[in-house]
């Protein structure tokens, strides 16, 4: 019997399928009476606030400190120094943490940078003669630790809780520890092949000489110690507190001993370069695309170059092609080279090289740029350099994609907005015994050529790719939006973005529709490897849309259905109505730890 033509009142029976009603009503199972779930997870719906971390424990510390009275940026900050400890594998105390918040009632977001700066020492001559052609991991690239002083002035600019208060759960899990999940143990296994050569980071990361396991509790007593000594500096009113904790890390012993392990590897950094250091606050370049004025950290990051893709796409009409479709992935994918092309022709630190955001982000360049795609075939590597001849040849090598971050989000129903991406992982540098965290090795991402615009130097900051996004509307919606991944990062935020606002995908759908990412360009980390015309696909896919991929002259490179390289997309937005509250939603990648909460 054909039961799927069978009569819907028959298979259900008697008067239960009268009433149209399943359940208690119902005398047999009633299948297709509700709609099948629309994603793996739900998008979370709430009215108060909404969190989404890269990792469960993370996101519970922003929950509790919501629960507790505090607002977005509280919270933020709070599950920012619990990132420190729990995703120790992915981010650190001494690593860098770029943000772009928003607060109450602003029409702009505001961006602080938490990036540190190159020594003012070291000088490219200089590297050279030390470390010859090569950029070394270690302190031989270390730079400013700038991510507590990114929390500290976070904080300051909007936050409403001391400083000891968001850092009391960062405390407590570094000091009664946690128990490691599946997907951690995995990664301090497969880092363990980087940081095992330094015996202060196995001690802390391997602490039974091996790789650890799953539910193996991770005790950090020397970070624990140095967060409980800088929340009991923090003394008088809230400014002048805050001002307290940051001396009590930037000068005196804690300073004093950054720079004397950094020194003895062969780095450059100085007292007087972390007692001078402050992270950049501004207003970050925006650009609007559908009804969104979108802002992303500016071009000491990666972060324009999301901007200028969605400036190419909004001149193709990708709105009007079959979602994941050949024609929407290929211009996509060209819109991304352009976009990164610019990336390596222009960007570095506005504070030592020109980058003009007027000309990169306007609609004459945008539409220059669209006018280069052609439907049947595929641009080569670094178009935009190409007009003018200053193309090097590319840099054979293997992809390594294990460089990575972490990404966080909060909001409230007030309006407060917090975007943040911690970063610098454990195979990048040494933990130092006595501070339980590793000095920033961003210096690997910076360039050995005296003309390019990232070329390390005294005092500049590297060109990162961990980059933060927020996006507002006219009628006072917010949506805050990011992903580690390296490269990948802007690529997984520009796809999750345009399904949701221009194929009306749910957020959660957003962050699980299959991804794409391309490498036809140099990549940001030593030794900038490019591989032309290459594209990763996802296997979920379609075999049919990936022949026609290759057809047109793409490199396709098949990854497995949820890879972890395509990044952990993670986004939280509000919906605002007039005369009711907002409703807030927040969603979660399932190819990370990644997790939400709401309320």
């Amino acid at each position: 019997m054909n039961l799927s033509a069978q009569d819907p009142k028959d298979s259900r029976g008697g008067e239960g399928a009268e009433l149209g009603g399943g359940g208690m009503r119902s005398s047999q199972p009633t299948p297709r009476l509700f709609p099948a779930p629309e994603s793996m997870r739900p998008t979370l719906t709430g009215s108060r606030w909404m969190v989404c971390g890269g990792h469960p424990l993370t996101a519970e510390v922003a929950a509790r400190v919501f629960a507790a009275g505090g607002n977005a940026i509280d919270a933020g900050v709070a599950a920012g120094l619990a990132s420190n400890v729990v995703q120790v594998d992915m981010c650190s105390l001494g690593g860098i943490a770029p943000i772009v918040m928003r607060l109450a009632g602003r029409s702009e977001a505001i961006s602080i940078s938490g990036v540190g700066l190159w020594g003012s020492e070291v000088t490219l001559e200089r590297f050279r003669a030390r470390f010859g052609g090569t950029v070394p991991l270690g302190e031989g690239v270390a730079v400013v630790p700038a991510a507590l002083d990114a929390w500290i002035t976070a904080l300051a600019c909007g936050g409403t809780w001391s400083f000891s208060q968001v850092a009391a759960p960062a405390i407590e899990l570094a000091e009664s520890g946690f128990p490691l999940d599946q997907r951690t143990a995995a990664a301090l296994t497969i880092m363990g092949r980087g940081f095992a050569r330094w015996p202060t980071s196995r001690a802390v990361l391997w602490p039974s000489g091996a790789p650890p396991q799953t539910g193996e509790i991770l005790r950090q007593p020397a970070l624990a110690r140095l967060l409980t000594r800088l929340a009991e500096r923090e003394q008088g009113g809230r400014p002048g507190g805050l001002e307290a904790v940051r001396a009590a890390f930037y000068e005196g012993e804690v300073a004093q001993r950054i720079v004397e392990f950094v020194r003895a590897g062969g780095g450059w950094l100085s007292l007087t370069d972390l007692a001078e250091f402050r992270s950049e606050v501004e207003v970050p370049p925006a650009r609007e695309f559908a009804g969104w004025k979108v802002f992303s950290s500016g071009p000491f990051t990666q972060g324009p170059a999301l901007l200028q893709a969605l400036a190419i796409l909004e001149h193709l009409e990708v709105g009007r092609m079959r979602h994941n479709g050949a024609d929407y992935l290929h211009v996509l994918v060209e819109a991304i080279k352009l976009a990164f092309s610019d990336r390596e022709r222009f960007y570095g630190d506005p504070h030592h090289v020109e980058v003009d955001l007027e000309h990169l982000l306007s609609d004459a360049h945008a539409a220059e740029l669209a006018a280069r795609i052609v439907m049947d075939g595929v641009l080569p590597n670094l178009p935009t350099l190409r007009s003018d001849g200053k193309v090097p040849p590319p840099r054979a090598g293997r992809l390594d994609l294990r460089r990575d971050t972490t990404y966080l989000c909060t909001l409230d129903a007030a309006g407060n907005a917090f975007s943040a991406t911690p970063s610098d992982t454990a195979d990048g540098g040494p933990i130092v015994p006595e501070l339980g965290f590793l000095i920033s090795p961003r210096g690997v991402q910076s360039r050995l050529d005296p003309s390019h615009p990232a070329v390390l130097g005294p005092g500049r900051r590297p060109r990162t790719s961990p980059a933060s996004a927020l996006a507002l509307t006219a009628a006072g919606d917010v949506w805050t939006f990011g992903c580690p991944g390296g490269d990948v990062i802007l690529q997984a935020m520009l796809q999750a973005f345009l399904n949701h606002v221009v194929f009306g995908r749910t957020l959660q759908q957003a962050v699980e529709e299959p991804r794409v990412a391309g490498f036809s360009f140099p990549g940001s980390f030593y030794p900038h490897v490019e591989v032309p015309g290459r594209l990763s696909v996802e296997a979920r896919i379609p075999p049919e849309v990936r022949e026609d991929l290759a057809a047109r002259g793409h490199d396709v490179e098949l990854w497995d259905p949820w890879d972890f390289d395509m990044g952990s997309v993670g986004m939280a937005r509000s919906y605002v109505g007039a005369g009711r509250a907002p409703r807030l939603e927040a969603a979660a990648d399932p190819r990370r730890t990644a997790y939400a909460f709401g309320a």
